[in-house]
């Protein structure tokens, strides 16, 4: 029997959401959850401590480089199918779908082989010499995750995929598989075989071929889509588009990788300049911190861009199908929740730092580190309320097929603010300049996004378009 997504433009849209959002943002957290996890085993680990700590930190942003790229190349395919179906335009989807499998392999490898390649240069780019514990623990972390690269990219990049075709849940199961392997696997490694740095990227790499596996099981029994041989010849016309539709997606990922970049060298640079930072034996802190700080702002993300990712088939397909009335009614309902995720995400890092540093281990560490850390939480993310709905406008810009927009968006909160402002404000306030960087850029992001969401709405106002 035939699948068919045309619930897509006649269920209601509150109820369209849970069942494609809900799976969406349990996805993202949990793999948002593979570094989160490793990060608060290793903290918690007294042989690995905060230099343990930091050297995660280092780490970090070489993951996002990976997730970015399978993102742009899932979430383009996604929008490109859910589009495609809401004309009745199958084979471009099925196109699309086998030219993302072939561009994620290949991109995978390619990753692999310059991370082997440059690990030391990437390593030291990243903030990795603040002293030598933290560079020899980076160093032995970085190894083996990126074994793990082409596995990690498979299943992240097949994720939207899955979910385009109609199966949210599966796609939902296949991470929280690989991340319940990883969290198990972790404290074995870390605190029974005394594995350190090695045992948790280990413990990550399984989880990630589990859900890689998992994926590959799926692409070969899907539902509607069901790509042949020939659709998996690559079509530049076909990758073109599935890319530009999924650039919003990798630049919000990328951003992150050239924010930490610019604030991990800051940290570093501006710390060495502090009456206690600047001491060897507290070097690391300002950068672990930190690191800690986006840990927690990336479980907000997730939710909000899982939340926002989720819907990308239910907009594609209605602008595709010309139902503009319901766009604009799930439009509405995005910002409002995402809005109140911010709200939540707020109240916990202004009013529950010291909770959330416990997490981490702060129980094993100085003073010193404590009072940054409240420090970093209510100031990095005082106006993460508009970080949430900044993210909403990005995706839906994205979703109805506004790749230009989303992207110019993007651009500039993520490049000319993120890094811009990382750069540029330590120089008169320090590392405290560090810590501002972000709710500065977020709120004059939001004010050019106001004007895209205004636009957006009346756009969708246009007659024509019955609520159905």
């Amino acid at each position: 029997m035939e699948h068919s997504n045309q619930s897509l433009g006649t269920e209601p849209i509150g109820k369209l959401m849970t069942k494609y959002a809900v799976p969406c943002i349990i996805s993202l957290l949990v793999g948002a959850l593979y570094n989160i996890v490793d990060q608060i085993f290793i903290a918690n680990a007294s042989y690995l401590g905060s230099y343990g700590n930091a050297a995660n930190t280092v780490v970090f942003p070489l993951t996002v480089v990976a997730l970015a790229i399978a993102v742009m190349i899932g979430d383009g395919c996604c929008a490109f199918v859910s589009i495609s179906l809401g004309k009745a335009e199958k084979g471009s989807a099925k196109r699309s779908v086998g030219n993302s499998i072939i561009m994620s392999i290949i991109c995978s490898l390619v990753i692999t082989a310059l991370y082997l390649i440059f690990q030391t240069q990437i390593i030291s780019m990243f903030g990795g010499t603040v002293n030598e514990e933290t560079f020899r623990y980076s160093k032995e972390y970085f190894f083996y995750i990126s074994l793990g690269t082409p596995f990690y990219m498979f299943g992240q990049s097949m994720n939207p995929v899955i979910r385009a075709d109609g199966s949210p849940k599966f796609a939902m199961a296949s991470t929280l598989v690989g991340a319940v392997a990883n969290i198990i696997l972790d404290p074995i490694f870390i605190f029974i075989f005394k594995w350190g740095m090695m045992g948790a990227a280990v413990a990550t790499v399984i989880g990630q071929i589990l859900t890689a596996l998992l994926s590959v099981w799926y692409i070969l029994h899907m539902k509607i889509i069901k790509p042949s041989g020939h659709d998996f010849r690559i079509d530049p016309s076909v990758c073109g588009r599935t890319l530009l539709l999924g650039i919003t997606s990798f630049l919000s990922q990328i951003s992150l990788v050239a924010a930490m970049a610019a604030i991990n060298n800051m940290l570093r640079k501006y710390g060495a300049a502090d009456p206690v930072f600047g001491q060897t034996q507290y070097a690391q802190i300002p950068m672990a911190v930190v690191g800690i700080v986006m840990k927690f702002f990336q479980i907000v993300i997730s939710i909000v861009v899982g939340m926002a990712a989720g819907c990308i088939p239910i907009v594609g397909f209605n602008i595709g199908a010309g139902k503009k009335a319901r766009a604009r009614n799930l439009f509405t309902r995005l910002l409002t929740a995402e809005a109140i995720v911010g709200v939540v995400g707020f109240i916990l890092a202004e009013f529950f730092p010291r909770q959330l540093i416990a997490v981490f281990g702060a129980a094993n560490e100085s003073a010193y580190y404590t009072e940054f850390a409240v420090k970093a939480f209510r100031v990095y993310l005082c106006l993460i309320i508009f970080a949430c709905v900044n993210k909403a406008c990005f995706i839906f810009l994205q979703a109805m097929g506004k790749a230009a927009q989303s992207t110019a968006l993007s651009m500039i909160r993520e490049v000319v603010f993120g890094v811009g402002f990382a750069l540029f404000l330590p120089i008169f306030f320090g590392l405290d300049g560090v810590l501002l960087s972000m709710p500065v850029s977020d709120l004059l992001t939001f004010i050019a996004a106001l004007v895209l969401i205004r636009r957006t709405y009346k756009e969708l106002n246009k007659k024509g378009a019955s609520l159905s």
